[in-house]
């Protein structure tokens, strides 16, 4: 039997990427001495919000998910973030791999809402939580192969790693994907009574409209 650990080394801004993608160095130990011929890895990245501190401007800005701090011992609850495979290849002692976060700016996710929320001069991190998963390919002896063959042995549903995430690479990642714009998910009809308002105005774009109707309201777009 294989026994693997695993910790997260890193997590940062995949460069060059069409779709925002984030990066995770993870490093795997064997502590038995086995030959791990290939590892089909699975993961749940979750987000434990207890784990760090909120500033008084990231708590209006978490009012939408977790209601008023005096609720939080209630609602602060962990959720899921991602899901992400990678496919090892053969190492014995340990190795170093890459997990593929490809991630969303869509406001709808409850994830995106609690990552534009904090600040990078707060708490300055964003707790994570890795849960692994996945099968593991050894070598094994059989009847018939004079001790050659595999063996096939699940990753042990308790594997997990913790991991800080600064809030800094979150902001990198967004501003690589979507430079000085973000964009947010609205109905038909309310996109089209934009497009009318915009039109009657003689207005060039939906985000003027939308600037206009803000100013027109008492807020100011920052």
């Amino acid at each position: 039997m294989t026994s693997l650990q695993f910790s997260v080394l890193t997590v940062a801004p995949e460069s060059f990427s069409v779709a925002p993608n984030l990066i995770a160095r993870v490093r795997i130990g064997e502590t038995t001495g086995a030959t791990v011929h290939a590892l089909a890895l699975r993961c749940q990245v979750r987000i434990e919000p207890r784990r760090r501190r909120y500033s008084d401007a990231e708590e209006a800005g978490l009012l939408d998910m977790f209601g008023p701090r005096e609720r939080w011992g209630s609602t602060l609850a962990t959720f899921p973030w991602l899901h992400t495979t990678a496919t090892v290849p053969g190492f014995t002692g340990e190795c170093v791999t890459e997990l593929p976060m490809a991630c969303t700016y869509d406001f709808e996710v409850a994830a995106s809402k609690y990552l534009h929320a904090l600040e990078t001069d707060a708490d300055g991190t964003v707790p994570l939580s890795f849960l692994f998963s996945g099968t593991v390919f050894t070598k094994g002896n059989n009847n018939f192969g004079g001790g050659r063959g595999f063996g096939v042995e699940q990753v042990p549903w308790d594997r997990e790693a913790q991991f800080d995430m600064p809030v800094a690479v979150w902001r990198d990642l967004v501003r690589q994907n979507f430079p000085s714009s973000g964009w947010v998910r609205l109905e038909h009809d309310t996109l089209a009574a934009l497009t009318r308002f915009k039109a009657a105005r003689g207005l060039t774009g939906i985000d003027q409209a939308v600037t206009e109707l803000l100013a027109g309201a008492g807020e100011v777009a920052t």
